[in-house]
């Protein structure tokens, strides 16, 4: 593998970003909604009463529409790993492309039988049917997230993997291993992250039926129901991020450090609730105050990434010169880890030249060489230590935003739970605007979080072993370009018929029986 134009591997980091990001304003609303479609489904089952298909029925045709474009935009972005990056799709294809597989054969099989009974089968099944596949119909949508994600945190922490120097491609050998617990979390944190928003959704459109006096009862249901949903998967949460926290101090130090702006390690470290980061710091071990002004919180970070508050807690500079201690021994610095990828990219090629030479011999000892430095190839790769930093600014103020978020997010699903159980959610006003308005604030928060999830980990398409740098196709920059640009007409074109869309149903309100 050879680095390639730098200006081929932004476009082709802009492009797939592009794509990712639109495909996640669709998903999140699918697995949130879904779910709360089938909760009032389950309530017009148990009771009978029609008031609760109905409102199914208006939610379902929402989920529909949102669905739909969510599955066009998910294909193209998993064509990008061959178009735009062949050679991670080589080097990793065996482990990465295992779980999409499955998340192909076994969800959409799920999502393609059952969704057209969801929608079309009313009055063709029974009740207990219908509602069995509305279930089944989220829980392939959920299956299908779940096995993605699997193979997201497989590059963000890669196991169960061994690398094969006859074919340079790394293979799966322990298929268990990649649902780590660092997945698990991921899937749990991002999968109910989705529930939020769907929570927001529900009380923000039923906000409007109730500011325009239509449909009283049908939104005072909904709002019920999209409160309680949205109360206790924003608690579910922040339950789910802290877990997450604690993963990444255990795989992703340099991650950590730029969520906190945390320079320099400390014992007993502090957690940034609020603060100012000072735009004139330009390196990471210049002198320069990191903060203009910071509100911390003593000992609270080494709580949360150790589970022991006087831990120690490496800052960016700890991590770049190395030597303090973690659960694996003495950390090595950047330059240590540079010298033994190279020595692993170096083995890599005498082995290959020792076996077309016919001399197992020493390409035994090449490859034990390979087996030894193999943890540190992708720093072979990477030409100095400030290419291993994230954006601190952008990964810290993501993060922060996005806590701020939740816990407006916990206020306003409390008080609308309180107020809807009192019967009286339609007379506070300014309060349904707010939920309304709230509800583009539950998207924002949402791509936040892939913001510090990706953005945090750069260089790294797979966490020290491949830097993007190293995983582009040998394509034109101009190609890129062009088709960046189309896509980016193309998904606006369905944003806009989607919102488009979903007004026009939203007006039409639900349909009478």
């Amino acid at each position: 593998m050879e680095l390639l134009d730098v200006t081929l591997v932004n476009w082709s980091r802009a492009q797939f970003a592009l794509t990712a990001m639109y495909h996640w304003i669709f998903v999140p609303l699918t697995l949130g909604l879904g779910v709360i479609m089938a909760i009032m489904e389950s309530i017009y089952y148990k009771t009978g009463n029609e008031e609760w298909k109905k409102a199914t029925k208006f939610w379902m045709s929402l989920f529909g529409v949102n669905f739909a474009i969510g599955v066009a935009t998910g294909i193209i972005l998993e064509f990008q790993f061959g178009t735009n990056w062949s050679n991670y799709s080589w080097f990793v294809g065996d482990i990465f492309g295992a779980p999409l597989a499955i998340e192909g054969i076994l969800a959409f099989f799920m999502e393609a039988t059952f969704i057209s009974i969801m929608f079309f089968g009313w009055n063709k099944v029974g009740k207990g049917f219908h509602l069995a596949s509305t279930w089944l119909t989220i829980l392939g949508a959920t299956i299908s997230a779940f096995w993605i994600l699997v193979a997201n945190a497989w590059m963000q922490h890669p196991v169960g993997m061994e690398f094969n120097p006859d074919t340079v491609r790394n293979e799966m050998v322990d298929f268990w291993a990649i649902i780590s617990p660092f997945a698990i979390n991921k899937f749990q944190h991002t999968v109910i992250s989705s529930w939020v928003l769907g929570g927001l959704f529900t009380v923000g459109v039923s906000a409007w039926f109730l500011i325009k006096k239509r449909d009283v009862d049908f939104a005072k249901k909904s709002m019920k129901v999209g409160a309680i949903f949205g109360l206790v998967a924003s608690i579910l949460v922040a339950l789910t991020g802290d877990g997450s926290a604690y993963n990444v101090s255990q795989h992703q130090p340099m991650k950590l450090a730029a969520m906190e702006g945390l320079y320099d390690g400390q014992k007993g470290a502090e957690l940034v609730a609020f603060g100012i980061l000072n735009s004139d710091k330009k390196s990471y071990n210049d002198s320069i105050d990191p903060f203009v002004f910071k509100f911390a919180i003593p000992k609270a970070l080494s709580l949360l990434a150790y589970r022991d508050i006087d831990a120690f807690v490496p800052g960016v500079n700890d991590i770049a010169k190395g030597g303090y201690e973690n659960t694996k021994g003495i950390t090595l610095s950047f330059e240590e880890k540079q010298i033994r990828g190279k020595a692993a990219i170096q083995a890599l090629k005498d082995y290959k030249t020792a076996m077309a030479a016919k001399d197992t011999v020493t390409a035994a000892i090449h490859k034990e060489k390979l087996k030894a430095n193999f943890d540190y190839f992708g720093y072979g790769y990477i030409e100095n230590v400030e290419k291993t930093i994230p954006n601190v600014p952008i990964v810290f103020y993501s993060f922060h935003l996005m806590v701020v978020l939740g816990m407006f997010f916990i206020a306003l699903f409390s008080i609308l739970t309180f107020l809807s159980y009192r019967n009286k959610i339609d007379s506070v006003k300014w309060l349904l605007w707010i939920a309304l308005l709230s509800i583009p604030l539950g998207y924002v928060a949402q791509q936040l979080g892939w913001i510090v999830a990706e953005l945090g980990r750069q260089p790294w398409a797979i966490q020290d072993i491949l830097p993007l740098s190293a995983s582009v196709s040998g394509i034109s920059t101009l190609s890129v370009k062009i088709t960046f640009f189309l896509f980016l007409v193309l998904f606006t074109g369905l944003l806009i018929a989607e919102i488009r869309i979903m007004l026009g149903q939203i007006k039409k309100g639900p349909e009478k029986e």
